[in-house]
């Protein structure tokens, strides 16, 4: 585990959120929404919808446009690690767990791997204290 927060401070970290919803009280969409209005790129990731908050959605990582800098989950754990084997084969090695979305099976898929990553932080309350 490493602590990714420090990426939140630097000039165009770009966040996948995988679980992004315009239901106004699940969390995925409550992140996407709050890390969008504090001016990160955002990407919504989301098998069920075309779009998020008006912008366009992605069926998974491996569709998305451009590499983010860090791929936040906020699904449960047995579909984290789906994503997370997608996250392997893109490349990308920064994973956000947001809390209860965490589990023993995905930390071991996740130390087997060649990832920084961060469970059971809310990527919400860390982007308030690091520094802009």
């Amino acid at each position: 585990m490493k602590d990714l927060t420090p990426l939140l401070a630097e000039p165009g970290t770009s966040l996948a959120i995988v679980g992004a919803t315009d239901h106004p009280e699940k969390y995925g969409g409550i992140i996407y929404r709050d890390m969008k209005a504090k001016g990160f790129p955002v990407f919504g990731v989301n098998p069920y919808r075309k779009t998020v908050d008006g912008d366009q959605c992605w069926p998974s990582v491996l569709d998305l446009p451009e590499k983010p800098t860090i791929v936040v989950l906020v699904v449960p754990a047995k579909r984290g690690i789906g994503v997370i084997e997608e996250c392997a084969q893109a490349g990308i090695r920064n994973i956000w767990i947001q809390p209860g979305a965490f589990s023993d099976e995905m930390e071991e898929v996740l130390e087997s791997g060649d990832f920084d990553w961060l469970a059971e932080a809310c990527v919400m309350v860390r982007a308030r204290t690091a520094a802009f």
